[in-house]
């Protein structure tokens, strides 16, 4: 069996994530190239994109949330993702588990909702819902109202999970801000939900994205167990990494050569080619994920690849009317990367702050 190192993983990933090149894809195409991106806060994605595609702008997004060609809803890994709404109304179903474990086993909310009709309280939140969007704030005590002996925050939780329910805007729009508003997905998109969605597919376009890659790979995306018996149906190559675990590949995806240039790339926070694989070293070093992964709340930054792997983090501070990329590298630029990473990271401001004075500072690092 074929053995690819760790280079040619890399590269292999790097030329699916749309990394190696930027694309001439519109936003939704490559949304769903990516099959979904996180979005645990509103803003990462519009960066995710424009590191993706060839003249982004962040109107390209914020058009296709308002004419809800795209939502954001909770699904892998029980995570708030944009998808597009095909993808929404085919992936809400396949992750039903994730949800329906975090009614048994979420602290906070269990105890509040252990004992109740399940179907019953779902029926209330949708009507409630498909009147008009509405907060968690405003959901929950609209719910007491029929079960006043249980805490609202509880109630709000159940309908989340029980619901497929997308983000409104203004949330998520380039520029404006606001707490999320939830609507069912079958009223905001006018579609229902995939009856049979198969899962076999979506193992295809997470190795499309994603690959090569392991079972345990796969089930780390998605948070899901029991795929080694889905991958098994399907007409996959087989290789095997430097540590002797099985990779599972399409039979035609690009694979490049491990030499193949990889340019300087600001990823935002949360992007998930940081989040998708069991073994991560395909992108980065051991204890540099110890490193990244330590921050405080799981709030992840935004980071830096060079020559492919993980080299340190990303801010933009901006004050007043100036706007400053501070850059950490986690070790000594190889010769020539700092003057490529600058270049970049103007580029990336002129994207971010248009109106602001622009400067890149690289902090120094010893070894």
């Amino acid at each position: 069996m074929t053995v690819l190192s760790l280079r040619e993983l890399n590269r292999a990933t790097l030329e699916r994530q749309l990394l190696l090149r930027r694309s001439e894809r519109s936003a939704v195409e490559v949304i769903d190239h990516l099959v979904g991106m996180q979005a645990q806060a509103p803003f990462p994605p519009y960066f995710g994109l424009w590191t993706r595609i060839t003249g982004f702008r962040p109107d390209d997004l914020a058009q296709r949330l308002l004419d809800r060609s795209v939502v954001r809803i909770v699904l892998m890994r029980g995570t708030v993702h944009l998808v597009s709404a095909a993808d929404c109304v085919l992936l809400r179903p396949l992750v039903q588990p994730i949800m329906d474990r975090s009614l048994r086993t979420n602290n906070q909310h269990r105890d509040e909702i252990a004992d109740l009709d399940h179907v019953e309280l779902a029926a209330a939140a949708r009507e409630l819902l498909d009147e008009q969007p509405r907060t968690a704030a405003q959901l929950g005590p609209l719910l007491a109202e029929r079960w006043p002996d249980r805490q609202p925050a509880s109630l709000a939780h159940a309908a989340r999970c029980l619901l497929p329910l997308v983000q409104v805007p203004p949330r998520a729009i380039w520029g404006r801000s606001g707490q999320p508003a939830y609507a069912t997905a079958e009223t905001w998109l006018g579609r229902p939900l995939a009856t049979e969605p198969a899962m076999e597919d979506v193992l295809r376009r997470y190795l499309a994205a994603f690959g090569p890659a392991t079972v345990a790979d796969m089930q780390t995306w998605s948070g899901l167990t029991g795929l080694k018996a889905v991958a098994s149906k399907l007409d996959l190559r087989s290789f095997r990494d430097e540590n002797g675990r099985e990779l599972l590949d399409l039979p035609d995806a690009p694979r490049p050569d491990p030499d193949v240039p990889s340019p300087p790339r600001f990823l935002p926070p949360f992007d998930n080619l940081l989040l998708s694989h069991k073994d991560r070293t395909r992108v980065m070093r051991e204890d540099d994920r110890k490193r990244l992964f330590a921050v405080k709340n799981a709030v992840l930054p935004g980071t830096i690849l060079v020559d492919g792997f993980l080299h340190g983090t990303w801010r933009i501070d901006r004050q007043k009317n100036s706007a400053t990329l501070l850059v950490e590298p986690y070790r000594k630029l190889p010769e020539g990367d700092a003057d490529a990473i600058e270049a970049e990271g103007r580029r990336l401001l002129e994207f971010a702050e248009p109106d602001a004075d622009h400067d890149v500072q690289i902090a120094e690092v010893d070894q």
